[in-house]
């Protein structure tokens, strides 16, 4: 019997309130966990970025990143860490790194997931080089825009390729609009996708690990808004499909944490954007949902860490491809593709690993989650986006937001 600490890093940007959140949260939770023969202890701290040897050794068991998707020193120092050391991280940095928009909808079309249609067209625009002008002249097709336009009907969304954030979207109501936004596309390249009109919900549903949250969600609202606090919002079994559909990208391309849009049109739920492997972790953003977010953080990178989780990097589409190809329905296909991805999210035996060994997690969050620890994280935050004199009342809305959370949920034991 060995005393064993796990590591846990944190790979942040301008990440602020939530890694206080997390590591004051953990150090309260004060773990000490048998597994086997081995008693172990958490501890965390944060990643710095330097330069490293190819065959260092790595110290983390676990690392959560917020970085990979777009810094480069991060990201390869990541990759070189699961290769040489057999590190633990959110999320697979090669799928990350290669996933765009463009692949999850190609691959979750294939599984058979009703993807509104979506089109590529050629960028307005190129970069020049030597190769350019002779390769657009024997191979480039001439095509007519308003022919696409029509074929896929309006209303439309021009959209990067392997955008987010919601940049570069427009909404395109006849060719006219659409001729304007292809122009001022410049060099991006640029998907086409048939608007789901009319729809009666929009929702993010978020997933970390084998956890899921769906939100009531609103793209026009303010950011601070755009996450609505309605918690019964839809019934049972929508939340469950959004839940499966979720499960099911998550495990396909090896994202622990990721959040899915979709949007509910006559009784189907249709998903438009589901690339975002770096959801907001912001109370700014997030505020009634932060801790769930938070715990739900800890729960999975705990688990991970004490059952030294091993990284998947074949992701071995061809188990998903075997049952779309059968001639059977989109249900039972469906539900062969859940089957999958429980079984590489080790939905059960985390399932039995939280009620052993984090049976007084719920009580620990509740309480802290009404510290001045906490307002405090949120000041930080809020201080770092807002001007001076919004301070105070945008602290306020999001600690009493927190505090609605608090009140409505934080006393019931969370359902994994």
């Amino acid at each position: 019997m060995a005393n064993v600490t796990r590591h846990i890093g944190l790979s942040l940007g301008a990440d602020i309130c939530w890694p206080i959140c997390y590591e004051e949260l953990l150090r309260k939770l004060d773990l000490s966990i048998k597994v086997g023969q081995d008693t172990m202890c958490f501890e965390v701290d944060r990643v710095h970025i330097e330069p490293f040897s190819l065959t260092q050794s790595c110290r983390y068991d676990v690392v959560i990143d917020r970085l990979t998707h777009w810094y480069g020193t991060s990201r390869e120092w990541i990759k070189k860490a699961i290769l040489t050391n057999d590190l633990y991280v959110f999320n697979n940095p090669w799928s990350l790194q290669s996933m765009e928009k463009h692949t999850s909808y190609a691959a979750m079309m294939r599984l058979g997931i009703p993807v509104p249609e979506t089109w590529l067209i050629p960028p307005k625009e190129y970069e020049n080089s030597a190769d350019l002008e002779p390769t657009l002249r024997q191979y480039a097709k001439l095509f007519n825009l308003d022919e696409i336009g029509e074929k896929i009907g309006y209303p439309l969304f021009i959209k990067p390729y392997d955008g987010g954030a919601w940049v570069g979207v427009t909404c395109i109501n006849n060719a006219d609009e659409l001729k304007k936004a292809y122009d001022s596309s410049g060099k991006r390249l640029m998907h086409l996708q048939k608007g789901v009109v009319p729809f009666d919900s929009f929702v993010r549903c978020v997933g970390l690990g084998p956890q899921w949250r769906c939100v009531n969600y609103d793209p026009d609202a303010p950011l601070h808004d755009r996450y609505r606090m309605e918690t019964d919002f839809i019934e049972e079994g929508q939340a469950q499909r959004l839940k499966d559909i979720t499960m099911v990208i998550n495990a396909f391309f090896g994202w622990d944490f990721n959040s899915c849009e979709s949007l509910l049109s006559d009784g189907i739920w249709r998903p438009i954007d589901f690339a975002n492997a770096c959801p907001d972790s912001q109370v700014t953003s997030l505020h009634y949902h932060f801790p769930w977010l938070i715990k739900a953080n800890l729960r999975w990178s705990i688990y991970c860490a004490a059952t030294q989780r091993k990284m998947s990097t074949d992701l071995n589409w061809h188990e998903y491809f075997d049952i779309a190809d059968q001639d059977i329905s989109y249900e039972e296909k469906l539900n062969g593709y859940i089957e999958i991805a429980r079984r590489r999210f080790d939905l059960d035996d985390f399932r039995d690993f939280c009620k052993k060994h984090l049976s007084h997690f719920d009580e620990v969050a509740y309480e802290y989650f009404g510290s001045e620890s906490v307002r405090s994280a949120i000041r930080q935050k809020v201080e770092s986006l807002f001007p001076e004199h919004e301070h105070d009342e945008f602290t306020e809305l999001f600690w009493s937001r927190i505090q609605d959370w608090r009140r409505i949920e934080g006393e019931k034991p969370e359902e994994l």
